[in-house]
């Protein structure tokens, strides 16, 4: 029996190590690390709905110890304590503490809806010719990617969403086929997005956060939604508010068509063109039917940061994705061709996919 005392001491302490490690998180994903004004107040009622547990517990424990070591008995000793049962001070002490610790955390966990639920920008009426003053983005989910929408800038693009720091960013959010739900963990969020009604809301992303994150966040969907769920991510890249006006410019600016260099990515121009521009538009023009069609807008393909959302962006994961897609994130709906093209073929393919960029990095 003494032999296995230090193994599970051992146990313990990796336990403890655990448990506190499960506590830490990288800035652009972890939501102890709140980035925005909407995680913050996130936080803030996790810090204090927590406070007010452990207070709870410790003034539980100290009473049960207190109570325990006390009045235990002693030998022979029959004595029976003093019974407070009936006692109204103590009925009215165990009813009035629970209301005040309740009242301390509803005030401000009311607050904070009807704060965040405040989206009157969304439907703000402007003249003819004039733009919205917020930004907002439709957000539509899919089994397995995300697609977004800048209606009033005519832009769409897929996977990556990009917003500008230091202003509310509204948010308009659906599905085309199952529930599904958004969340950015060190921004705020997770909202379902349903396939029967549009739910709308606002985040914030805050500069100084975002430098520390390199610009650069996770999203994921907060809703098991078949197979590939846990491979449901996305990215989101922070801009300032010029860079952002910039970005919104080129996408606009953006060709119908891709310009393609070499013959290799003109060979896979026409090979996307035979087996890939029925599902998938290039241009991130609002005009063209991307929104209605059930897979990703590649306007941007070449610029993004990971491919299927879970890969780096280069040719060899481009390559093993057109290979074997289910290989990468089960249960999409984009075929494999692994079987039904050359490798040359797919090669090609690939040429022409890491050209298709709206503008340089």
């Amino acid at each position: 029996m003494k032999k296995s005392q230090p193994k599970w001491r051992v146990v313990g302490l990796l336990s403890i190590i655990s448990l506190v490690l499960a506590g830490c998180g990288e800035p652009f994903l972890s939501t102890l690390k709140p980035a925005g004004e909407v995680a913050k107040m996130q936080y803030d009622l996790m810090v204090l709905s927590t406070i007010i547990m452990l207070l709870v517990i410790v003034v539980v424990t100290v009473i049960f110890l207190v109570v325990m070591f006390r009045f235990r008995r002693k030998g022979d000793d029959k004595k029976i304590p003093k019974q407070i049962e009936g006692s109204h001070k103590l009925e009215i002490i165990w009813t009035v503490i629970p209301i005040v610790l309740l009242i301390i955390l509803a005030v401000p966990t009311v607050y904070y809806t009807f704060k965040l639920d405040d989206v009157k920008a969304i439907d703000q009426v402007v003249e003819e010719g004039k733009e919205r003053d917020a930004i907002v983005i439709n957000v539509r989910a899919h089994q397995y990617w995300w697609e977004f929408e800048y209606p009033d800038y005519g832009v769409v693009t897929s996977q990556e969403l990009i917003v500008p720091t230091d202003e509310k960013v509204y948010f308009q959010l659906s599905a085309s086929d199952v529930k599904h739900s958004f969340w950015v963990p060190a921004i705020g969020g997770k909202i379902d997005t349903n396939t029967d009604n549009v739910n709308k809301f606002y985040l914030e992303f805050d500069s100084e956060k975002a430098d520390v994150a390199k610009n650069l966040f996770y999203g994921k969907c907060a809703e098991l939604c078949g197979d590939g769920h846990a491979l449901m991510d996305f990215k989101v890249k922070t801009l300032s508010k010029s860079e952002f006006q910039d970005w919104l410019s080129d996408m606009k600016r953006a060709p119908e068509k891709p310009i393609v260099d070499g013959d290799l990515a003109t060979q896979g121009e026409e090979i996307f063109n035979q087996s890939c521009i029925g599902c998938h538009a290039v241009s991130p023009s609002a005009n063209t039917p991307a929104i209605s069609r059930q897979a990703p807008n590649l306007a941007n393909f070449g610029e993004r940061e990971h491919v299927a959302g879970v890969k780096e962006n280069d040719a060899e994961n481009i390559k093993a994705w057109l290979t074997d897609t289910q290989a990468v994130k089960p249960g999409n709906k984009m075929p494999s061709y692994g079987t039904q093209m050359s490798d040359q073929e797919l090669d090609a393919l690939v040429a022409y996919l890491q050209q298709l960029k709206v503008h340089e990095k």
